[in-house]
């Protein structure tokens, strides 16, 4: 789960239509641009100056969206990531607490491998992973599942 670019405190809600970076509220909108950090994206329209709800409805999701340049070169497809939010059975194991918990703990985590690597000891953790590489490499999962 994102937080608010500005404050860091808030799950954002809105998009600076300059430099994209997502924002919380109109106080931080407000700060983002007095602080002459926003920057125009070369692939946005000009700027608008009311703040602009991020709807998944209007704007589909963008690979800036999900990922940092640090980790561009891990990149699911957006039709892949778009295919586990449909789901069924990925929507059946998150209406689980325990996981959902576990979930946000490895979110929150300054150490996300260290956290992945303890979340991976929980058998539920294990299956809702397991159950998102079918989806993202299936071809490689039927492999897996040949050699055992």
């Amino acid at each position: 789960m994102q937080l608010c670019g500005v404050c860091s405190e808030q799950v954002p809600k809105y998009r600076c239509p300059a430099c994209r970076i997502r924002y919380c509220s109109l106080s931080c909108f407000r700060r983002h641009k007095d602080d002459d950090s926003c920057h125009l994206f070369k692939e946005t329209a000009p700027p608008v100056v009311t703040p602009t709800p991020v709807s998944h409805a209007e704007q589909p999701w963008t690979v800036d969206d999900l990922l940092d340049e640090d980790s561009q070169s891990d990149k699911v497809p957006l039709q892949k990531l778009q295919q586990l939010g449909a789901s069924e059975a990925l929507a059946s194991l998150l209406c689980n607490p325990h996981l959902r918990q576990l979930m946000m703990s490895v979110d929150s985590a300054e150490d996300k491998a260290k956290a992945v690597k303890n979340a991976m000891q929980e058998p539920l953790f294990v299956e809702f992973a397991d159950q998102c590489l079918k989806i993202i490499e299936p071809a490689q999962m039927e492999d897996d599942d040949d050699d055992v």
